[in-house]
Formats: structure tokens, sequence, C-alpha cells
């Protein structure tokens, strides 16, 4: 097998466009690789319900089992269920086919260790694309063999551990599967729960016939929202494809930020359990802080990035840790992000008030008013970045350079960061009580961000949440 240049390796994980990135060639190798590098005997498997995935799954299999490990094969899964599978299962790690809410011509591979540990570029990923790359694989003693595991009974039973049945109330509850692969575990966890489920691009269909399943995408929200209105709902779910990421509507079909249920989450678990840390990241982060600290818990700040806050959440043995993209780790999950674990603790937070959701977030939104997440397109990101540094940094109360730069002032608070594949400024800005103060901000600092470069674009528009 020759040498072969790879560039769908990410920061902590694979993915590309199919075939020009990533092939089955690709896969083959990274399943090779996987398996040296980890001395690994034993690996669970799965994919996403794109139209690449099988062909993609059965190479990365071919290659484990070629380097001598036996496969537990899941077939079509979660994201979630490869993280359940590697700390249920005595396996040495799990490897899950999926591009999550990018594009249908893309895909690619997510990576955990044994007990569902996240392994980066720092832990191993880089390791791993250096050894499919050269492809200078030791010889194995015996063949791997590929073992079917029928793994949702188990996964189902853990889920409903986070919830007491017996508070539940009928609710109606819009679920948008958005053609990905949630629509068959709400048909699977039905049976056990008492809610009407209102069912929107329900089946899985890796052509995306309704959009790409991305609820961040402002257009891929009305079809959940109307559903809500229609049939006068109690809030909406809408998921993304490999469903580890849940997004909340409330019983106006109104969007709610990620950012608020942070807090909500961060509050219904303390609530249970006080005096316990709780993880959240740099990008907003009033709200989160005060109601941690308020409900007794140790706030901790991590860097973004589901590797880091997994591995902060270990090192703290937080209990919960959250970030305003709508990831939601749990320890009692190998702290590890679902999304069904959150609209399962919602639901069953709801089934005990006499309050509409909108109730429970209108406080938060009125208390710290936030931006949606600001996209700018420029030529030299770092410049851009320190020419705000330079323009902010003598008259904020606090700077912090944890992921980007976030800039504290009495009333207003702003983090900038660079993506971690594109040429994008990330900004997120929020203030204290003043919904006037944040358009104005949000207006100053795009002007600033224009005049340091002539290429600069917002790539969406600057709503308040």
């Amino acid at each position: 097998m020759k040498k072969r240049s790879i560039r769908c390796f990410k920061a902590y994980d694979v993915r590309g466009q199919v075939p020009d990135d990533l092939d089955e060639d690709i896969a083959y190798r990274i399943g090779r690789a996987f398996v040296q590098h980890r001395s690994a005997e034993k690996v669970a498997l799965g994919h996403d319900i794109r139209l690449s995935s099988p062909d993609l799954a059965r190479a990365l299999s071919q290659g484990i089992t070629d380097q001598g490990a036996d496969v537990l094969f899941l077939g079509q899964c979660g994201t979630e269920e490869i993280y359940f599978a590697a700390f249920d299962q005595k396996v040495d790690g799990g490897l899950m086919v999926t591009a999550s809410h990018n594009p249908e011509n893309y895909n690619g591979i997510k990576f955990v260790a044994a007990e569902a540990k996240p392994i980066s570029g720092e832990t191993g990923l880089n390791e791993i694309k250096r050894m499919a790359e050269a492809a200078n694989f030791c010889p194995a003693v015996k063949k791997g063999r590929e073992i079917p595991l029928a793994s949702k009974e188990s996964y189902l039973s853990h889920l409903l551990t986070y919830i007491d049945k017996a508070k539940l109330k009928p609710l109606k509850i819009v679920v948008n599967a958005g053609n990905g692969g949630a629509g068959i575990i709400i048909d699977l966890i039905e049976e056990y729960l008492p809610f009407d489920f209102i069912k929107v691009n329900h089946q899985p269909d890796g052509t995306f016939p309704n959009g790409v399943p991305n609820p961040l995408l402002v257009e891929n929200r009305s079809s959940t929202s109307d559903a809500i209105r229609h049939h006068g709902a109690d809030l909406g779910v809408a998921w993304d494809g490999d469903f580890d990421r849940c997004f909340f509507f409330d019983e106006n079909g109104d969007f709610i930020s990620g950012y608020y249920i942070v807090g909500l989450l961060a509050e219904l678990q303390l609530r249970r359990s006080p005096n316990n840390k709780v993880i959240y990241d740099p990008r907003l982060t009033w709200s989160s802080i005060e109601t941690i600290e308020r409900f007794g818990g140790t706030a901790i700040q991590s860097k973004t990035g589901h590797a880091f806050i997994k591995e902060r959440m270990r090192e703290e043995d937080a209990m919960y840790g959250g970030e305003m993209s709508a990831h939601h780790y749990f320890r009692d999950f190998a702290y590890c992000d679902s999304g069904m674990i959150p609209w399962l603790l919602i639901a069953e937070f709801l089934s005990e008030q006499n309050q509409p959701f909108s109730a429970h977030i209108k406080p938060r939104r009125l208390r710290y008013p936030c931006s949606d997440e600001i996209n700018y397109v420029v030529n030299d990101p770092t410049g851009v970045i320190e020419s705000l540094a330079s323009s902010y940094a003598g008259s904020a109360d606090r700077v912090d350079r944890t992921d980007g730069l976030s800039f504290e002032f009495a009333n207003w608070r702003f983090n900038v960061r660079l993506s971690n594949t594109e040429p994008i400024l990330r900004m997120n800005i929020e203030t204290r009580e003043d919904r006037s103060l944040l358009r104005e901000k949000a207006d100053e600092l795009t002007s600033h961000i224009s005049h340091c470069n002539d290429r600069t674009q917002a790539c969406a528009n600057v709503s308040i949440l």
C-alpha cells in the first residue's frame, strides 16, 4: 500500500467531501491505523443515514479486522449510541461514520477511546493520521471478526434512568428529526412515555429532501415552529443528522438559543444534586454563571469543543457541561454529549410546572439578551482579532484568552474566535438587560471588522435571541 496524503483530518475528527477528501481507501487505512495506535482488540462501529456511510463503514470494518481487532457493529445509529457502546461494552474505542449537519456530499468519522474518552489532535488523532498516510502497518497475528451488536434496548434503558416516569404528563411535543437518525429512537422510546409526538421530517433519508438537518440555520426552523402552532404543542425539539445535538422551541414556536438551555439544564441538575461542578464555554457566559452559582454549583470555564469540554469535565468530575451550540454533556453518560437526555429532562420539568416553557426562558432572555452567532468571512482572521484587542482591551474590565478573545465591560461583553476549519471569525455578544445596546454593539463591531478588511462580510444576519 503506497503512501497517500490525507487532508480530511480536523482538530477533533475526520470531515470532508466524498470522494474527493474521503473515500473507502482512506477509511480502510484509518481503520487499520486506529487499531494499531490504540493496540485495540475490540472496536464499536456505526454509521449515520448518509448514502455514503454504509460503504465507508464497511471499509473501516475491513481495516479494523485486517489489523486483527474485532468489530462490534451497530449499523445505522446515532453518535451517542457509539459513545454508549464505548462505555457500556468492554471495547478499546469507537468509530462513528457521520458528517453531522454538513451537506449531503460530505462525510466523516468521529473517534473515541475506551470508556468513551475523546481523542483529539493532542491525544492521538494526529498520530492516527500519520499512520494512515504512511500505511506501514504491522502484520496482524490473526484476522478479526465483525460481530453485530444489538444495543438499542440497553441504550433506551439508560436514557430512561434520567427521568421519573411517574412525574410525566401527556405533553404534546413536536419532534423534528430533519430526516436524520433521531426519528428511529423516538419511535422506540415512544412506548415508554405518555407524550403525544407530532413527527416532522421523521423518516431517515440521506438525500435530505427537506434540507440539511441543522436547526441552527434559520431557514430550517419554520417546519418545527409551524407544527407547534398548528397542533398547539407544549414544546418542540429538533435534531441534527447524528442527533448528538438537540434544539428547543417553546409553545409559541419560538426558537430558544442553546445559551439559555445551558442555564436551564444546569439548574435542573443542581436542583437534584447541589454542590457540583458545571462546565460552560466562553462564547456566552453571564446567564450560565449566575444560574450555576445561584443553585449551589461551581461554574468552570473550558475552551469550546467537545474534546476540551469532556477532558475538563473528567478532570473536575463535573456533573454537567453545556455549550451554546447545543452540545450538552452528562457525567452519568461518561461525560459525553447527548441529544436525547436534554429533552427528556426538560419534558419532565415542564410536566411538573404550571407555567409554559416560554415563562421559564423569558426572564433569561430579558436579563441577558444575546446575539445569534455572527460569522465574518475575512482574509486575515488573526490580524482582525489583534485589531479588536488593540481597540477594546484598554477599556475592558476583563480580557480572557481561554478561547479566542473575550472582553467584558460593565454592561456588555463579547467573544470572538477563529473557526477551526475556515477563514471565518465567529462573534457572540451579550448585554445586561439592554437589547438596544446589543444592537448598537453588534453594528459597532461589524463596522470595525469591515474596516480591517475589504473582503469582510457578515455571513449571517444579526438577530437578537
